[in-house]
């Protein structure tokens, strides 16, 4: 079956909605479930370090299964994976809100999680069946938009629904939002043409090993008193990572997408993304403690000086997906993500009481120059591969993005425990040389060997 070049008007924006819907809500899940830790550890009675496992397991759960997913997108089809993670997520979340204790809410949320895989694996791959090739950009623009949104707002809506009601309103909240996503999903999505191949078990297994071991060592890292156990996690996942590699290398469609690897624009933008990603979550987790800490912002005042990043995420994301229709991908990540490098800067080099607005300005100047790079940089990603792998780029745009995300997070651990009064401002430094590191990598798409034709493999 050769598929038609997008979808027609009307069934393309109902498709857009429900990939829309399914994406706030994972987005605003993630946001909700850390602001009400807190609470929802009182309330089963656990203990804060034992808490945190409601948001590792999501964590987890998703990423050691979006590479499986993605691939079995492509086997039996992308509208299939996302239909059935959607529906999971939302039965999950129902979950999450009926339960009563810390391991049944740990056990829904890995439910959640692996709903979570199966939405965010066909996002992208979706979205290029949806939309004409010549519009992938600014539907990925649109998509950046969105998630950018939720983001700024996940805070405040987890704030405003804790305020009237307990916190499994906080997940009850999914279910409605879930059935109409559901409802409209299945006339409106596109059918997509099928691999023809086997799901690969053994290579799942592997692949969740690898990832699952990697994630969980480099958090390890944070605490002086788990180094041991990091060390043996970290080895486990080189390990479990070179025997998948050994697997798939000479597959023309593996699990682990290594053929797309081979694609220098591929793989110059997996480690823009690794780069920028890890950046952003390094300003995310300091920048509370330094407003704070340093700076003797209150908590309202914390929130609404942070807010300006993802609002300038939103306007500038739909502008570069325009951009990106007419420019190379690797000159707007480059002016984006020097942007963002000199924003950070601009922050961590504040003088000791800086004015409200110097910080809300710099703070939008980190947004622009991210939203500048996000959407050619995922274009980059989801265009250089071939159509019938779309599945396999989609799931690695969200593993660099989750891999960016937590050795961004375990970076700031270490800086504080480095210097615990100036961890908060050296995290920015480095999150600051992390952009600039990604914007030579953005660069390096423009050479010639970048931007030649892919060789054929004999």
């Amino acid at each position: 079956m050769t598929p038609q070049d997008g979808l027609p008007v009307p069934q393309r924006y109902w498709a857009m909605l429900t990939v829309f819907i399914a994406i706030v809500m994972a987005v605003l899940d993630g946001a909700i479930a850390n602001v009400a830790l807190p609470t929802i550890a009182h309330d089963v009675g656990a203990r804060p370090e034992d808490a945190i496992w409601v948001v590792n397991a999501y964590q987890l759960a998703v990423t050691m299964t979006l590479l499986p997913l993605a691939s079995a997108g492509e086997i039996i089809g992308y509208r299939r994976v996302y239909g059935v993670g959607l529906a999971l997520f939302t039965i999950a979340s129902l979950c999450c809100a009926l339960s009563s204790s810390l391991l049944t809410l740990t056990a829904a949320r890995v439910l959640q999680g692996l709903g979570a895989a199966g939405i965010m694996s066909m996002n992208a791959a979706l979205v290029r069946f949806i939309y004409p090739q010549r519009m992938l950009g600014r539907a990925l623009g649109y998509n950046a938009m969105v998630v950018a949104i939720a983001s700024a707002i996940g805070p405040s809506v987890a704030a405003a629904i804790l305020s009237v009601a307990a916190w499994p309103w906080l997940f009850a909240i999914n279910v409605p939002l879930g059935i109409v996503a559901l409802v409209i999903a299945f006339p409106s999505l596109p059918r997509t043409p099928l691999s023809g191949r086997r799901f690969d078990t053994r290579s799942a297994v592997l692949s969740a090993l690898a990832f699952g071991l990697l994630i969980i060592g480099v958090s390890s890292l944070a605490h002086p008193a788990d180094r041991s156990w990091a060390a043996l996690e970290l080895v486990g996942a080189v390990a479990a990572g070179a025997a998948l590699v050994r697997r798939e290398w000479p597959r023309s469609s593996p699990l682990l997408p290594v053929d797309l690897l081979r694609i220098p624009i591929f793989r110059l933008s997996i480690g823009t993304s690794i780069g920028s990603f890890c950046a952003q979550m390094m300003a995310f987790v300091a920048l509370p403690f330094w407003l704070q800490d340093v700076l003797g912002r209150s908590e309202v005042a914390t929130g609404l000086l942070i807010t300006p990043w993802p609002l300038a995420v939103a306007v500038a994301a739909p502008l570069a997906g325009r951009l990106v229709e007419r420019y190379p991908a690797g000159l707007l990540g480059g002016i984006g993500l020097a942007t963002l490098c000199a924003g950070l800067l601009l922050i961590a080099t504040l003088p000791a009481h800086p004015s409200d607005l110097a910080i809300v300005w710099r703070m939008a100047l980190c947004g622009f120059g991210f939203g500048l790079f996000q959407t050619p940089n995922n274009r980059a990603m989801v265009g250089s591969a071939p159509r019938e792998r779309s599945g396999g780029a989609s799931g690695m745009l969200s593993t660099a993005r989750l891999l960016g995300q937590t050795l961004g997070a375990s970076l700031v651990a270490v800086t504080f425990g480095v210097s615990l009064a100036r961890g908060s401002t050296l995290a920015l430094l480095i999150a600051s040389g992390c952009a600039g590191a990604a914007c030579v990598v953005s660069c390096l798409r423009l050479t010639p060997s970048a931007r030649a034709p892919r060789r054929k493999r004999a």
